[in-house]
């Protein structure tokens, strides 16, 4: 009995994953095309476009909470780097905001270059400026 269901598993969890994805598909279309329409004037969509909404909204939103932390990965960033950061001692924290700073430089101002917008105000507005 269970060499039955171990073999089964193979052949009924993607038939199981495709039924869930095709249902929900085909919520999606149906609350689209019944709500949509009148609200934001929209045209009516098919089961395929439907399904791919559903798998863009997916990937861009995340698949769920995993160990607690949901969500997509650009929402995580800030709470896997307080994690990473709590993890280390005073030092090793300095040590790697120096690095971080070093590493990203380049998005700093300098202090021994003056500001775009100062260079802007002292440069002529146009060639006609300048032969006067």
């Amino acid at each position: 009995m269970k060499n039955t269901l171990y073999k089964g598993r193979f052949f009924f969890i993607p038939i199981g994953v495709a039924a869930i994805l095709a249902l929900v598909s085909y919520v999606v279309m149906q609350l689209w095309n019944n709500l949509l329409p009148d609200i934001l004037h929209v045209t009516t969509i098919t089961f395929w476009q439907a399904m791919g909404i559903f798998v863009l909204c997916k990937i861009l939103f995340g698949f769920g909470p995993k160990g607690g932390r949901g969500g997509a990965p650009w929402m995580r960033r800030k709470q896997m780097m307080q994690e990473r950061l709590s993890g280390m001692s005073p030092e090793e924290r300095e040590r790697f905001k120096e690095q971080m700073e070093s590493r990203f430089a380049w998005c700093k101002p300098r202090p021994d270059r003056k500001d775009w917008r100062e260079a802007w105000k002292e440069a002529p507005i146009t060639e006609k400026d300048t032969k006067e």
